[in-house]
């Protein structure tokens, strides 16, 4: 992509706080509710009802705080497309956009046809219609069509004239849900006696909500909206954040009151409920429930329900629109689809290429098609799509917390968004009992994206600013089982690294990956990383020296923004089973305990982890291997009976305790004896009494010659409060020293977490 290229695709900042925070509001405030309050008082009953939508907004809130937190980090129009190629690449983003792009547009189409059957309900019903030669089923498909036409010039009018009208829109249904909320309250103030409609709370029983949850949470979606706008708003970071969570304070406590007010509206004993209960009588009615009960609670209620509906599907139909054209643009614009979708109008300032095929999209399934099923697999897209983000503001957090500028972070993480991957799953999973065709429909649309993907995207997308690319790369002869991987930083520690892992390659028969990562600063483009890549040259051509006479050596350099994101992402496509790094013991950042580098890695390598510190000394008679039992311990004795001089090396495994300890070292050994590299009368133990065991371990170690020793495998939550034993003797031994982390797979992962 030429600079030209770049410069020419931007779009205008006219979104305010209001705005945006409108838009949001607009695509929530749908059809759902309207079509989803009488089912639910149906299944749930009256008290179900309040807490269906309470409940919804609560899980709603969670996500819209993972949302919240990538926007305000990541602010670029795409949405859960940006957030997914940052987290996982540009595999899981393009379908995590494909989704997006279709989900939100079939959502207009639906939008769309919600306006039209209810603006021609009323219409027939005040005889204004009768001279129409069309069908009634012919009329809702032209009203639609025409609708979702306007609406699709509205959109590329700009940015501004999008905002503008959408906020009038949806402004006018706020004004007329919270019109009917507080008729509701009047209502039982005048009449406290209609609170025994709420009796039975829940007739039904607490198992009835999760179907309706299920049902509405429809009318949640909607926030995720705001994440598109990331070119277009003032202020993102700031003002991102504080639109989603706004939009779903403000439509919670909309839908709570408006489903008080209907349960409220039917007054007990009147005719026309035939000896029902008022939430009976309401449930019958199914869908039009809500029009049915509201119709009850005030005058002229049938024109002002009419009102909320329109204005609710028609700024949601404009919400909807600019959504989709903003995930289009967003694969456009990366040239995951041809460029030509980010083409911007010169007049307009808008993606209009982006927004043609969006409006067709809209106009086919909202004219041709029906749009049952296809809506249920927007819902089941739309909930794949928070799954995707909630589990992307974990990845990033992880891995990325360091590099990111946040205008917002989410409180007690990780819970909140490991709750809403659990609620998210299940409510896709029960929509199956809802339209089984929508749970066909959504995977063959995925896997459609998939084979686009490879078969187009894969090799046309060029490198994001935070993705690591080859530079030069020469691989290793095939043949060797064990893989080594050398983090080459400078010419400096070189030899260090290289005569130590020559010990690690003899013992393993491995074959050796030599690697430096081109650490590009932020202000300089990645075009020109090959500026930076003098010092690593030296230092690999340097290690060649050592290494390519005795063993299979490949060699790789790669540009990157951080240093410890490309080593462990090298480590993982290489499928290294060590990685090998050195340690000058440099602590620069106070909230990394060993340093900005060597931290994230221990936490995400993926394979067993050796980091040198002062190994210059390559003869080591006298080894210290501190134990206090699990994996990285017995990782540690195993690094040590191989770094140990081969013919005077003499190993001691000593334990800290304080009295009463049940840990028997000698044990421990006998249990893992077979890891050894060095003969078995050679490799000492003894325990300590003490009560400072970093203290006992230092104070231990002026006697030896090297000290090896585990990383903590504690949880991270006890390693953010204070430095753990193993960080304490790394920063403060004066001995060379090696510390290492054992991979141990999926029970280590979750340890951390937990």
């Amino acid at each position: 992509m030429t600079n030209e290229t770049r410069v020419s695709s931007e779009l205008s900042r006219d979104l305010s706080l209001f705005h945006i925070t409108m838009m949001g509001l607009g695509m929530m405030i749908g059809a759902g509710v309207f079509i989803g309050m009488g089912n639910a008082i149906g299944i749930a009953g009256p008290g179900g009802v309040v807490l269906t939508f309470a409940l919804n907004g609560l899980i709603a809130l969670f996500t819209a705080m993972s949302y919240a937190e990538l926007s305000s980090a990541i602010p670029r129009a795409g949405g859960a497309y940006n957030f997914a190629r940052v987290g996982f690449g540009r595999g899981t983003s393009f379908v995590a956009g494909w989704m997006e792009w279709f989900a939100s547009s079939v959502a207009g189409s639906l939008y769309a046809i919600t306006f039209a059957i209810y603006t021609l309900r009323y219409l027939n019903g005040l005889e204004l219609l009768e001279w129409l030669p069309l069908s009634v089923g012919a009329s809702q498909k032209l009203v639609a069509g025409i609708v979702a036409i306007f609406f699709i010039y509205i959109n590329y009018r700009g940015a501004s004239e999008t905002g503008r009208v959408g906020a009038f829109f949806t402004f006018g249904q706020i004004l007329f849900l919270l019109l009917i909320g507080v008729a509701g309250v009047v209502v039982v103030a005048r009449d406290p006696s209609r609170l025994q409609n709420f009796i039975p709370f829940l007739p039904m029983g607490w198992g009835k909500l999760l179907i309706t949850m299920g049902f509405t949470y429809v009318a949640f979606e909607g926030f995720e909206v705001i994440a598109q706008a990331g070119d277009e708003a003032i202020d993102p970071k700031k003002n991102l954040p504080k639109a989603m969570l706004y939009s779903v304070y403000i439509v919670t406590i909309i839908y709570v009151l408006v489903a008080f007010a209907t349960m409220v509206s039917v007054k007990v004993g009147s005719g026309y409920l035939d000896g029902t209960l008022p939430w009976q009588w309401i449930g019958e009615h199914k869908e039009q429930g809500f029009g049915a009960a509201v119709e009850k609670l005030m005058p002229m209620a049938s024109l002002l329900l009419t009102l909320a509906v329109i204005f609710a599907s028609t700024s949601a139909l404009n919400a909807t629109i600019f959504s989709a054209t903003r995930a289009s643009y967003a694969l456009g614009r990366d040239r995951m689809l041809p460029a030509g979708l980010a083409k911007i109008s010169s007049t307009r300032k808008t993606p209009w290429v982006a927004l043609a095929f969006t409006g067709v999209i809209v106009l086919v399934v909202a004219v041709l098609l029906p749009t049952k099923d296809v809506a249920s697999s927007a819902s089941i897209m739309f909930l794949f799509l928070f799954f995707l983000v909630n589990i992307c503001v974990i990845k990033i957090r992880r891995s990325m917390g360091d590099e990111l500028t946040y205008g917002f972070v989410m409180p007690f993480f990780p819970a909140f968004p490991l709750i809403a991957i659990v609620c998210q799953a299940v409510l896709a999973v029960w929509l199956v009992h809802m339209s089984p065709t929508a749970w066909i429909i959504a995977p063959a649309w995925i896997l459609i994206g998939f084979v686009t993907y490879m078969a187009y995207s894969r090799s046309r997308a060029p490198a994001a600013d935070h993705e690591v690319q080859v530079l030069e790369e020469e691989k290793a002869p095939a043949g060797h089982e064990y893989r080594i991987m050398v983090a080459m930083a400078n010419p400096r520690n070189a030899v260090e690294l290289v005569l130590n892992t020559h010990k690690l390659c003899g013992a393993k028969e491995a074959k050796v990956e030599l690697i430096h990562m081109v650490p590009v600063p932020d202000q300089v483009p990645l075009s020109d990383a090959d500026q930076y890549m003098h010092e690593g040259r030296e230092a690999i051509a340097e290690a060649m020296l050592y290494l390519a006479p005795v063993a299979s050596v490949g060699t790789t350099l790669r540009y990157c923004r951080n240093v410890a994101r490309g080593i462990v992402s090298a480590a993982r496509e290489k499928k290294a089973d060590m990685l090998v790094m050195g340690w000058h013991g440099e602590l620069r950042h106070r909230v990394f305990k060993l340093g900005s580098t060597i931290d994230p890695i221990i936490e995400t390598a993926p394979c067993n982890v050796v980091i040198f510190k002062g190994c210059k000394n390559h003869k080591f008679k006298r080894v210290l291997v501190p134990i206090a039992g699990g994996p990285n311990g017995a990782f540690a004795l195993e690094v040590a009976s191989i770094l140990a001089d081969k013919n005077e090396g003499e190993i001691t495994a000593i334990t800290v305790a304080a009295a009463g300890s049940r840990f028997d070292i000698d044990a421990f050994i006998a249990q893992h004896q077979s890891r050894l590299h060095a003969p078995r009368e050679r490799v000492h133990t003894r325990t300590i009494r003490s009560r400072q065991v970093a203290h006992a371990i230092l104070k231990e170690s002026d006697d030896y010659d090297m000290v090896v020793i585990g990383c903590t495998r504690q949880p991270l939550i006890y390693k953010v409060a204070r430095r753990s034993v193993p960080e304490i003797v790394a920063g403060e031994c004066t001995k060379p020293l090696v510390m290492v982390n054992a991979a141990t797979g999926i029970r280590s992962w979750i340890k951390r977490w937990v």
